[in-house]
């Protein structure tokens, strides 16, 4: 009787492996930012109206023709507290070439994220991402994560995670600022 199954367990998995070099061989270009940017691409920089921080609206969108590095924060976050002035210095830097880092609030209420500006002093515009839907498009998962944008609105860069000054440097190179 355990003859019977072994020729099923093995047709099974063989059915398995096959399907699984079937699902890697048919995978064609890039299928995320981070590989298309990886491979040297530069996709396109999702943009969104959202909510401003200060009030009213403001979307990537509208400081297209300017470097950008966008840069998703919350006030709670550890790592954003030490990132935050490397990302005011690359505001400085960016705001000289008519560009800015455009902060995105996500996780949190207003008055916080508001006072974690005061805090640290960032003057830098910030969207509120009460949703999440601009966080998706980037295909974020947490704070801190941040993503140079060309002057075309290309992603051309990323940390997935605190910044170094490294990153920011070289980011900032990449986007002419």
């Amino acid at each position: 009787m355990r003859r019977t199954y072994v020729p099923l367990v093995v047709l099974v998995s063989l059915a398995l492996v096959a399907l699984l070099v079937y699902g890697v061989a048919g995978v064609g270009g890039s299928t995320t930012l981070d590989d298309a940017v990886k491979d040297g691409e530069r996709p396109p920089a999702p943009a969104r109206a959202l909510p401003l921080l200060a009030g009213g609206e403001g979307s990537l969108a509208d400081w297209r023709g300017k470097p950008v590095i966008v840069n998703f924060w919350a006030s709670w976050c550890d790592p954003c507290k030490d990132e935050a002035p490397l990302m005011e210095r690359a505001h400085a830097r960016l705001e000289a070439k008519g560009g800015t880092v455009l902060g995105v609030t996500v996780d949190d209420a207003t008055e916080d994220s508001q006072a974690f500006m005061r805090e640290y002093g960032l003057s830098f515009p910030s969207l509120r991402d009460v949703e999440g839907e601009l966080g998706e498009d980037f295909g974020t998962t947490g704070v801190p994560e941040s993503f140079a944008v060309d002057r075309e609105g290309r992603v051309v860069a990323i940390s997935r995670g605190q910044v170094t000054r490294e990153f920011v440097d070289g980011a900032l190179m990449l986007v002419g600022a």
